[in-house]
């Protein structure tokens, strides 16, 4: 290089988010609404979940009480990996107020039922999202939405098996306790016929 020539740069232009962090590839209005909705969702899920095994705990039921409070941190991991999602694409996380979860039920078939009817509203959200990313070319989304698919597909799997035990029960105590024992033993799985 010639001492007597000068160069200058000129300054790189990075996009950033609303947070200044830099970002790659902008993420549409539509999408970043859908995403902070569902993680608002998730967040919901986990109050529901452990309003459940508030119940539980007071009716002695000690294995069911355990299996939800579990699913309620499980929710709330849930919207931690979104709330993370979105702040590693540049996005601000907006947490909603929660709204006061049912703490009333008619029985264990009753709850247990609500749980299947809120993991299946949770899934639809999921494949939603997961439609309107593909139809919007986000394929940063849909690569992050692959793996919340399957966990999402086992969560109601799992809800489905819950209910079919208790329906199956169909009230009885005993049939009930041993449910609970199962799930306090960590051996209430569905049948995999995978081997």
């Amino acid at each position: 290089m010639n001492p007597s020539t000068t160069t200058t740069q000129t300054p790189l232009s990075i996009a950033t988010g609303p947070a200044g962090r830099a970002v790659a590839e902008p993420m549409s209005v539509e999408m970043l609404d859908m995403m902070q909705a569902h993680l608002n969702m998730e967040r919901q899920s986990s109050a529901a979940y452990f309003a459940a095994a508030v119940w539980f705990a007071e009716r002695e039921l000690v294995g069911f009480a355990n299996h939800f409070r579990d699913e309620a941190k499980q929710e709330q991991e849930h919207s931690a990996k979104f709330a993370d999602y979105l702040i590693s694409r540049g996005q601000t996380v907006e947490l909603d107020t929660l709204e006061p979860p049912c703490q009333t039920w008619t029985g264990v078939e009753d709850v247990v039922a609500n749980v299947f009817l809120m993991e299946a509203d949770v899934t639809t959200s999921v494949l939603q999202l997961y439609a309107t990313a593909e139809r919007l070319n986000d394929v940063r989304s849909t690569v992050f939405l692959d793996g919340v698919i399957d966990e999402q597909r086992l969560s109601e799997h799992e809800a489905a098996y819950l209910l079919g035990r208790v329906k199956f029960a169909a009230g009885q105590p005993a049939a009930l306790l041993i449910i609970d024992a199962e799930l306090r033993e960590g051996e209430a799985k569905p049948a995999s016929l995978q081997g």
